[in-house]
């Protein structure tokens, strides 16, 4: 495939990082953003070269020069704008999370089904060079069979309820561990496999104001036998984290995403009383090789990195945690779609 994809940007906000990344992809020309505030879809254009600026996604779609599709709309949105740009014809790269139901997820994949098209879910945290080595390490068994794995997904939301107070709606609520703590739960799923049954404890004693609890803590089994732990805060008070912590039978690894190392301790230097420290690229939200990866799949050079069912495993996984904080018993996490 030699001629240039013709791509599109949905959301001028997290959006703006989808189109740079566009604007520099050799195979790529961007060529629509849309963007309900106009003067922020103005800028972002105007930085990246694309012509049409709108604040009406089915004018992009209507388009034949525009072939791939970034939806990276508030959360609420994704499910309707993914469905109405496969049934255009376009392949679709759905920013995390998927969607805010399992329903929704359900007709984001038959639509994929129906039209052939290709639908990517965009979990950065699998670009993020910190984590890829430490996904590596892992399946080469450089710290033996996981038996535990935790992360958390730590940020103070009290100052960002969105554009129009969508992370603040009461009527169709954004459960933070959904939309903040799927990083760290894809994480664990992409690392460590798939999730059988979730128990969670939920509180709500930083952004009081808010319709959502704003600490959860889920504790999983994994099909392999190993457990594991997510944290979501999003009113806490401290930087922005996602520390994560691989313990095996050989060995432990300790990274996160804003540090420029991983820490390894490994059974081959029995003697040694100290992490080794493994120096990483520093890149939190890799969107960059996330586009370059979804181009990739669509011109059928390489496999798709996660596709609608898989993206969907991580939504059933974070809304079980959502449940069992509600009820106070453990939940099936379900894994078919």
């Amino acid at each position: 495939m030699s001629e240039k994809l013709g791509a599109a940007v949905l959301g001028g906000r997290m959006g703006a990082a989808h189109a740079r990344a566009y604007a520099a992809h050799p195979h790529v020309e961007l060529r629509a953003v849309c963007e309900l505030d106009l003067e922020l879809g103005r800028k972002v254009a105007g930085e990246t070269g694309a012509a049409l600026v709108t604040d009406d996604y089915r004018r992009v779609l209507e388009r034949e020069d525009v072939q791939v599709v970034s939806v990276a709309t508030p959360d609420p949105w994704h499910a309707e704008q993914t469905v109405a740009a496969l049934e255009a014809g376009k392949d679709v790269l759905c920013e995390k999370p998927m969607a805010m139901s399992l329903s929704e997820c359900e007709r984001m994949i038959a639509a994929a089904d129906r039209t052939g098209r290709t639908l990517m879910v965009g979990q950065v945290c699998r670009f993020t060079p910190g984590f890829l080595l430490a996904k590596r390490l892992v399946e080469s068994g450089r710290i033996g069979d996981l038996y535990f794995v935790e992360s958390e997904y730590a940020h103070d939301y009290s100052r960002v309820p969105g554009v129009g107070g969508w992370r603040v709606d009461p009527v169709r609520k954004r459960e933070p561990f959904l939309g903040g703590g799927c990083h760290a739960v894809d994480l664990l799923r992409w690392v460590a496999g798939e999730m059988e049954t979730c128990y969670a404890l939920a509180n709500r004693m930083c952004l009081t104001d808010w319709p959502v609890d704003d600490c959860t803590a889920a504790l999983y089994r994994f099909r392999s036998g190993a457990n594991g732990k997510v944290l979501s805060a999003i009113g806490c008070k401290r930087p922005y984290t996602m520390r994560s912590v691989f313990w095996g039978t050989r060995g432990t690894i300790i990274c996160d995403n804003t540090s420029p190392t991983i820490q390894l301790s490994t059974d081959e230097h029995p003697e040694c009383k100290e992490f080794m420290t493994l120096p990483v690229t520093l890149n939190n939200h890799n969107v960059t090789a996330e586009v370059g990866k979804f181009i990739e799949a669509v011109r059928g050079e390489a496999p798709l990195e996660c596709d609608g069912r898989e993206g969907a495993r991580t939504v059933a996984a974070c809304l079980a945690a959502v449940e069992s904080a509600g009820t106070g018993q453990p939940v099936q996490v379900r894994t078919e779609f």
